[in-house]
């Protein structure tokens, strides 16, 4: 039986239903690459954590090994669904085939609160640098004013256009990483391969839960830009290619500078906390590159903002897609065919999140991506058993018990990541928990009572008709 939606690659209704003359230009391979890279790492910076809590040996093998268990599974899980399933909706339309849409919902309010308010520190950070050339946005009235200025025009930047702000990722990726290209040249004849080896200073407590929430924390978020496959040239061949370059350029960007600075310095311990790079460019080749690696870490925040913010922004646009919530949260810039709402209300909550207090808040956001990531996973797995017959253009080459046993491994570090987690940050979560779920049943009351208008399809496609598309 014929249908009107009858492929996984039917473009969101909303936009089929909104004539104009302007059609959203469609992303590229090279801005995907660097819109990944930025939602993943954004640079070396923040790593430095890791040698603080373990020593340079446990830190080179964390960023060496990490990504084989944890990077990998995750970016390969995202190339496979966001091939078969292209949308914007990204991680809520791999729920919503899987488990059904109270799922997809939840999944789509867990992902929305952790990216949000992750956002909300990027412009925070970005004043933090920058007073430290500029004093007074240190305190007070100016610190605000900055705060909410930077955050204004970052959004305005992303208003104008995900083609706009891919190419800006991958100019703010350039020049973000070239000082430590030249830090890394410079460190060569200064390296001593024995300083590789070292388990830390005597007497220096190794301090693991730090270490691997470091690890965890600068090599997730892979499946990020899956909300933005609606927007990418054929992203049945872009998206594997993209996360297989994005993921190589994120391990080389955290590898290479970690061993030119452990091992041409003598380690004080300490001292390696967030931002010590800077510190360790100046002992390297002077106060100049200490400078560049400062305007770097700014210019890498401004990446990070751009793309998780597009990342939120089109996750609401292909929600509304799918009817999860009201159609005007799909509605697009007349001038820009951006997700015009989705941007305004995310910035908004990036407001008023950018004044409070962030260590539990953050803590809750973590706890929250992993229940989704854990959904993730569940969808993935799930999907290879409910819908095997279905078009892949991307597979993983695993039967279902070698794809278990895949899932398992970055699985125990989400448990992990969770089980670790204070009273406040159960009771911080539960509450945001609870909100998505109340939300999910109080948009079923609203379509039932037609308050407010909503996609009468979206993307929601049968499971008759997916068993129907057959490998060609």
């Amino acid at each position: 039986m014929e249908t009107r939606l009858a492929s996984p690659n039917t473009q969101p209704l909303l936009e089929q239903q909104e004539p104009s003359s302007k059609s959203p230009k469609k992303l590229a391979l090279i801005p995907l690459v660097f819109l990944i890279y930025f939602e993943v790492a954004g640079g070396p910076y923040g790593e430095e954590s890791a040698v603080g809590a373990a020593g340079p040996l446990f830190a080179i093998l964390g960023f060496l090994i990490f990504p084989f268990i944890w990077s990998i599974p995750e970016a390969v899980v995202t190339a496979e669904l966001a091939t078969t399933f292209p949308g914007n909706g990204g991680y809520v339309i791999w729920a919503n085939h899987a488990f059904g849409p109270f799922w997809g919902s939840l999944m789509g309010s867990w992902k929305f609160f952790s990216g949000v308010i992750n956002l909300a520190s990027y412009p925070v950070l970005c004043v933090d640098y920058l007073k430290l050339v500029l004093p007074i946005f240190s305190s007070g009235l100016p610190r605000y004013f900055a705060v909410v200025v930077s955050t204004l025009v970052l959004s305005f930047l992303n208003y104008t256009g995900l083609t706009i702000v891919g190419y800006t990722a991958v100019t703010l990726g350039v020049v973000s990483l070239l000082p430590f290209i030249v830090m890394s040249l410079v460190a060569i004849p200064k390296i001593d391969p024995s300083r590789w080896i070292s388990l830390g200073q005597d007497g220096v407590k190794k301090d693991w839960t730090l270490f691997f929430n470091t690890l965890f924390w600068n090599l997730n978020f892979w499946d990020n830009a899956s909300t933005l496959a609606g927007e990418v040239e054929q992203p049945q061949k872009t998206y594997p290619k993209a996360l297989f370059s994005a993921g190589l350029l994120t391990c080389l960007a955290y590898l290479i500078p970690l061993l030119a600075a452990t091992g041409s310095i003598p380690l004080h311990q300490e001292d390696w906390v967030d931002g010590y790079f800077a510190d360790a460019a100046e002992i390297i080749a002077g106060k100049w590159l200490k400078v560049w690696i400062e305007i770097g870490a700014v210019l890498s925040v401004i990446g990070l903002y751009e793309a998780q913010l597009s990342s939120c922004a089109y996750q609401l646009l292909g929600m509304a897609d799918l009817a999860f919530l009201p159609r005007i949260f799909g509605a697009r810039s007349t001038w820009f065919r951006t997700p015009w709402v989705g941007i305004f209300l995310s910035t908004l909550i990036t407001l008023a999140v950018s004044f409070m207090s962030f260590v539990n808040i953050i803590s809750s956001v973590n706890f929250l991506y992993s229940l989704g990531m854990l959904l993730e996973f569940s969808s993935f797995l799930w999907l290879r058993r409910k819908l095997p017959a279905v078009k892949r253009p991307f597979k993983v080459p695993l039967g279902l018990p070698g794809l278990v046993v895949m899932c398992l491994i970055p699985s125990g570090f989400l448990v992990y990541v969770m089980a670790v987690a204070t009273s406040t940050v159960f009771l911080v979560s539960a509450l945001l928990t609870l909100a998505g779920i109340a939300w999910y049943f109080f948009m079923e009351f609203c379509k039932s009572r037609l308050w407010l208008e909503f996609n009468n399809a979206g993307e929601k496609i049968e499971d008759e008709d997916l068993e129907g598309i057959r490998n060609q």
